[in-house]
């Protein structure tokens, strides 16, 4: 019966789970996979072989529907954290059932220890290039009210959604890009200075950059078209690139 009941939630807002949508998520494995360092990008053929971290990165969501109790109650906290406003993640920390942060940290060990299981590095690397890009979805970063913009009911071009959603898939969907005709347009924008700049592996940085998008993400209005869009345009190119180089950065500090 509590199996049932927890799929439930998940079907009816499943939004909470799948940050970026496949899109985004891929668009982010694909600027990481060339910005690895040498040591990095043999360590993540060692542990995954022939798939890239385009595959590895919408694998999470992809196994969200195993009736398996791992992922229908352990591993579903691991996509995303939540600190109330005016706080940061450091006053508030994980909760017992954990979150994204203590997924990561977890992570990072398996990853390190070379006596892990190949089966436990596999799923360490790929939980942690969803995870990195969860962060970066500003909603993904919730504030405990509304599970991150679930509950905000919106319209966007006409169509009922709410504004988790649209900021998962809605607004990089609407550009009517492939996943690697966004991701070249977004490396050809992406200069040395920043990717200095981005390239930093502290989870807390990513958290605390979302937290500030907060007040400008959450409209004024429930009716959502054309002015949103581009008003938003540049911070969905942004955190999208920005996850990728701080997947890569992550990696490696980790394989360092």
């Amino acid at each position: 019966m509590f199996r049932f009941l927890f799929v439930a939630m998940l079907v009816l807002a499943p939004q909470q789970v799948w940050a970026w949508g496949q899109t985004g998520h891929r668009i982010s494995g694909a600027i990481a996979e060339p910005l690895l360092s040498r040591n990095a990008a043999r360590q993540v053929r060692a542990i995954l072989g022939n798939e890239t971290l385009v595959e590895a990165s919408t694998w999470p969501d992809e196994e969200r529907s195993n009736p398996d109790p791992f992922w229908q109650t352990t591993a579903y906290p691991w996509h995303f954290v939540t600190v109330p406003e005016g706080r940061a993640y450091p006053d508030v920390g994980a909760p017992p059932e954990g979150d994204s942060v203590s997924a990561l940290q977890h992570f990072a060990v398996t990853l390190r220890d070379p006596n892990a299981p190949l089966e436990q590095k596999q799923l360490a690397l790929r939980f942690t290039v969803h995870i990195i890009a969860d962060l970066h979805q500003p909603l993904h970063v919730g504030n405990g009210l509304d599970r991150g913009g679930n509950d905000v009911r919106v319209t966007f071009f006409g169509e009922s959604t709410n504004l988790h959603s649209v900021w998962d898939s809605g607004l990089i969907d609407r550009r009517q890009l492939s996943y690697t005709e966004f991701t070249a347009l977004l490396q050809r924008r992406l200069t040395a200075a920043q990717r200095r700049e981005w390239s930093n592996p502290d989870p807390l940085v990513w958290i605390a950059e979302s937290v500030a998008l907060h007040k400008d993400i959450y409209p004024e209005s429930d009716q959502l078209s054309w002015e949103y869009a581009y008003r938003q345009r540049q911070v969905v190119d942004t955190r999208l690139t920005q996850s990728g180089v701080r997947i890569a950065a992550y990696l490696n500090a980790v394989f360092r």
